[in-house]
């Protein structure tokens, strides 16, 4: 399974989101992989702290060697860096893929992440974390994930940019992975005692948008969880947005079974 966070405004917890989650995924058993196409890193610094620092392959290497049509281009698994935890490596960031960007676009090498990412076989899961900007790098991600979760702010702002984003998500589907699934808007920061994020909650709903129902709160510890590099379910088990964490990785578990049930009893 594979799966990309996206959403072209920044500060929506993108990062965020797809650590959080694919350290539940690793936490349960399964090998699961983080790919950071964020020239930002900031997955990147989240599951691996100060070593950040050292790393000599990095994502940047992995586009470059596409650029330079290598005899023996390294393998994609040399990029990938085991983390502290468990089960969960990372194919890490840096702040030179900015520069590559518009090389690989302009080479149509759009669709070898998805190629490199079919050619593994180590891992159950993986979760795509994106700049946010729809270029090359999302456009891959999208062209080469079997689905994709929209973290979403409840702000005016962002539900104005929800609509064109759907609209990207649902072209690239078309035109170049029709089996892409939108699984769903994941709003994060929610706080429960102010009206105005419900009032959004509701609006999306009421106009058929798939917001899931399970929400992430505010809090500060997640800034605890950034500095200390430690995903919630390391840092404290027992706090209501780990718990919340938990809630919504099952319910997307849960959903995806359903689906793949359906769809085996389809082909029957």
């Amino acid at each position: 399974m594979r799966r990309v966070v996206f959403n072209q405004k920044g500060g929506v917890g993108k990062s965020t989101i797809t650590c959080n989650l694919a350290a539940i995924s690793a936490a349960r058993g399964a090998h699961t992989l983080v790919v950071d196409l964020d020239p930002q890193a900031n997955s990147t610094r989240y599951l691996l702290g100060e070593a950040t620092d050292a790393l000599e392959n990095t994502a940047t290497g992995f586009f470059d060697q596409m650029l330079n049509f290598k005899l023996r281009p390294l393998p994609t698994k040399d990029f990938i860096a085991s983390t502290p935890f468990a089960n969960l490596s990372v194919l890490p960031a840096d702040a030179a893929l900015e520069e590559l960007q518009a090389k690989l676009e302009s080479r149509y090498k759009i669709y070898k992440l998805r190629e490199a990412l079919d050619a593994l076989e180590d891992f159950d899961e993986i979760w795509i974390d994106t700049p946010p900007a729809l270029h090359f790098y999302t456009r891959s991600a999208l062209i080469a994930a079997d689905s994709c979760l929209i973290p979403f702010d409840c702000d005016e702002f962002a539900r104005r940019a929800l609509y064109s984003l759907l609209d990207n998500v649902q072209e690239i589907r078309a035109d170049h992975n029709e089996d892409l699934l939108i699984e769903g808007i994941i709003v994060n920061q929610f706080q429960a005692r102010a009206s105005f994020p419900q009032t959004i909650v509701d609006a999306l709903r009421s106009e058929g948008l798939p917001v899931l129902d399970n929400m992430l709160s505010s809090s500060v510890k997640i800034k605890e969880s950034h500095q200390r590099a430690l995903p919630m379910i390391h840092l404290d088990r027992q706090h209501k947005l780990t718990g919340e964490y938990v809630a919504l990785f099952d319910a997307l578990e849960a959903a995806r079974k359903s689906a793949a049930k359906a769809r085996s009893k389809g082909a029957q």
